[in-house]
């Protein structure tokens, strides 16, 4: 049997599809199972322990595409495969998974494509409060495949021992030794609908930091904000040095990662603080704790989706009647979804999920306690 899953586009959705490549591994023990991706999310299924074979496609827009995109679909074809799992539904995708001429073609009810699949999904437009890995779960239907279970089939992405090497000594150059505390804070700024303002990172940054002497704060970010995240960290510095002095020396601008070394990154920290975005869906894929938050989004659609043991919390708004959203136009001009989610709040939820980790970790003392 040999099957091909498409996942194009974005790093999130991708981690999602990492319990129904297991799951199809369980299914097909013998099976060569192989997988498209785009380059941006390559790292997330590239050493995936239940794939024989991974396919980067090139970028949405870069140059040569149609090109390149034509001499794969000559290469899906003379793979001869026998069951194509469209997870994506988008044209390229579609487009993909005809020119396989697989016998077998799943894919979602979409309109206008929707011939191109053997079996078709139904897949709801509204922003219901369903998890995305169980949107994507459907697809496996048609091949006798049961329910997901989160402590079975949690996301992954294989820990990579040279992204930690590179990553200890990247922490130890800042004076991070093994055994502090380490907090990390991805700043997302490039779209409003996801921003936190950076402000608030600064003084969350500056409070965590205050509150022990052996807890340091790293300041993560993607390209597009560097810029915010350094205007974080300075910031977090100047407010952390008036709560405690010396505090601000353990405050990081970490800077960009790539997906290896952000994974490695957060894996030996003992929290992840971040919006919903493809850095805290990496997080999702290790045991650290993480406090989620969430402004246009649901948690009951992109939490972390692993073991409920593990230590997760949530920070969002729930008065608005605005939310969820479909992040393309802001009733209230001010995405005060996220905006107006106070520091207060989101220190407090960190706290509790450190406590709730000292807790698990020592569960005779909490016991004493």
């Amino acid at each position: 049997m040999r099957i091909l899953l498409i996942r194009l586009r974005l790093i999130g959705d991708v981690v999602f599809t990492t319990p129904a490549i297991r799951a199809v591994r369980r299914r097909f023990p013998d099976g060569h199972l192989a997988y498209v991706v785009e380059p941006e999310s390559a790292p997330v299924v590239a050493h995936n322990p239940h794939l024989d074979e991974v396919i980067v496609v090139a970028r949405p827009k870069a140059e040569g595409r149609l090109a390149s995109d034509v001499a794969l679909a000559r290469r899906l074809r003379r793979a001869r495969y026998d069951v194509v799992i469209d997870f994506h539904g988008g044209p390229r995708a579609s487009l993909l998974t005809l020119a396989t001429g697989a016998p077998m073609r799943i894919g979602y009810t979409v309109k206008g494509r929707s011939w191109v699949y053997t079996h078709r999904i139904a897949r709801s437009r509204e922003l219901r409060p369903r998890h995305s890995v169980l949107n994507q779960w459907d697809l496996l239907e048609p091949l006798g495949i049961g329910p997901a279970d989160r402590a079975t089939d949690a996301t992954e992405m294989v820990e990579d021992a040279q992204a930690s090497a590179r990553v200890g000594q990247r922490l130890g150059a800042s004076g991070y030794r093994e055994g502090d505390d380490l907090v990390v804070l991805h700043v997302s700024a490039g779209n409003p609908f996801r921003r936190w303002p950076v402000e608030s990172y600064a003084a969350l940054a500056a409070r965590l930091a205050s509150r022990a002497p052996s807890r340091w704060v790293a300041l993560t970010s993607g390209p597009s904000d560097i810029t915010a995240a350094g205007r974080a960290s300075d910031e977090a510095r100047r407010l952390a040095e008036l709560i405690s002095p010396g505090a601000g020396a353990r405050i990081v601008q970490a800077g960009e990662f790539d997906l290896y070394d952000l994974r490695a990154l957060i894996d030996c920290a003992v929290l992840f603080i971040g919006g919903d975005s493809g850095p805290m869906h990496i997080a999702g894929t290790t045991r650290t704790p993480i406090v989620g938050l969430y402004g246009p989004t649901l948690p009951a659609r992109s939490e972390p989706w692993r073991d409920r043991s593990l230590v997760a919390e949530v920070v969002e708004r729930l008065d608005l009647a605005c939310r969820p959203c479909d992040q393309r136009t802001c009733v209230t001009r001010d995405f005060r979804c996220l905006t107006a989610l106070g520091v207060d709040a989101v220190h407090t939820a960190a706290e509790r999920a450190l406590e709730r980790r000292a807790r698990t970790a020592n569960p005779e003392s909490s016991t004493r306690n």
